[in-house]
């Protein structure tokens, strides 16, 4: 999320709101443990600029490719972002 705010503060865009749903799909073995094979970040992300949506959508994807979080996990880390308008 902090990436994301921060390109989008790069690009002019405003965040009216940023909620979020994870989701993550675990294994787990036999004996009780497990790993995570996968996590879907669903973010709600309000702009208050119309023109804006499309790059709002993108910066998803940069902001993945920053991240500290994303690139220290050894699985993909997804987004399904919706945006909207204020």
């Amino acid at each position: 999320m902090l990436w994301y705010l921060h390109l989008c503060a790069e690009a002019g865009i405003v965040v009216m709101e940023y909620v979020d749903r994870a989701m993550g799909t675990m294994i787990e073995r036999q004996d009780g443990s497990g790993h995570f094979e996968e996590v879907v970040l669903k973010p709600t992300v309000t702009v208050n600029n119309s023109g804006m949506v499309d790059l709002a959508a993108k910066l998803h994807d940069m902001a993945n490719e920053k991240c500290f979080i994303a690139n220290s996990v050894n699985f993909p880390v997804r987004h399904q972002a919706d945006i909207q308008v204020f």
